[in-house]
């Protein structure tokens, strides 16, 4: 990977409004802080700083800030947005050792498609998508990659399932979830109104049988009490 060289000029006014005149000229207000140095504020371009930052590396690039003719290895620790406009506002830069281990977060990119789980209507719920971890400058992984075509439904993915870089360690709980398998909540509902379907119909079959069951009773017992009505006409006849 190229070398990131970010020129930072110090001696800006600290303050709101000479913060805002500053931006408005495309300078981006910053600070520089870390092993055990006095902090400094700065002032980087912004063409220069979004070149540094929109690598494959994204935020965790290593930078080499170059302030008053000096480089010191840094990478990006904050950077604070606009609530609406997400324009930068300011950057807090840390400087780093190349020897010693930093904590970033990488993000985490799914591989593969879940077959089995698209095929039975479902989907696969990214639960995590940046992991903390710990790393030298030089190691820091671009992301981390999981395959997610073994999946069925029902089934979910771990911290502990996640294949780290050599170097590379992590604090997060290997139980977390990253991921999980699972049927679309349109797909609940098509399978929820497909059994509430079935079972309107099955109560309005039994329903019929039972009224069909009450006729033929009620046939059964008007013949009977024909035939009696009959025996008893007949005896009285005899008798006479």
């Amino acid at each position: 990977m190229d070398e990131i060289v970010l020129t930072a000029a110090t001696g800006r006014t600290i303050g709101t409004r000479p913060s805002r005149r500053l931006r408005t000229g495309g300078g981006i207000p910053a600070v520089v802080y870390g092993l055990e140095q006095d902090p400094v504020t700065v002032t980087v371009e912004w063409p220069d700083l979004r070149r540094a930052i929109t690598t494959d590396a994204g935020l965790n690039a290593v930078i080499q800030l170059e302030i008053d003719g000096k480089r010191q290895l840094s990478i990006v620790k904050d950077i604070q947005r606009h609530p609406v406009r997400r324009d930068v506002l300011h950057v807090d830069f840390i400087r780093i050792d190349p020897d010693r281990a930093v904590v970033v977060d990488v993000p985490i990119v799914f591989v593969g498609e879940a077959e089995e789980v698209i095929n039975n209507d479902g989907m696969v719920d990214q639960n995590m998508f940046a992991l903390t971890i710990s790393s030298t400058p030089a190691n820091i992984p671009t992301e981390i990659e999981i395959d997610i075509s073994a999946l069925t439904i029902g089934d979910s993915l771990r911290v502990a399932d996640l294949v780290l870089p050599q170097g590379v360690t992590t604090e997060v709980d290997p139980e977390d979830a990253v991921a999980v398998a699972m049927i679309t909540r349109s797909t609940l509902d098509a399978i929820a109104a497909e059994e509430e379907a079935a079972a309107a119909a099955l109560a309005a079959e039994l329903g019929e049988e039972g009224e069909e069951g009450e006729e033929g009773e009620e046939g059964a017992e008007g013949e009977e009490g024909a035939e009696a009505s009959g025996d008893d006409g007949e005896a009285d006849a005899s008798d006479e």
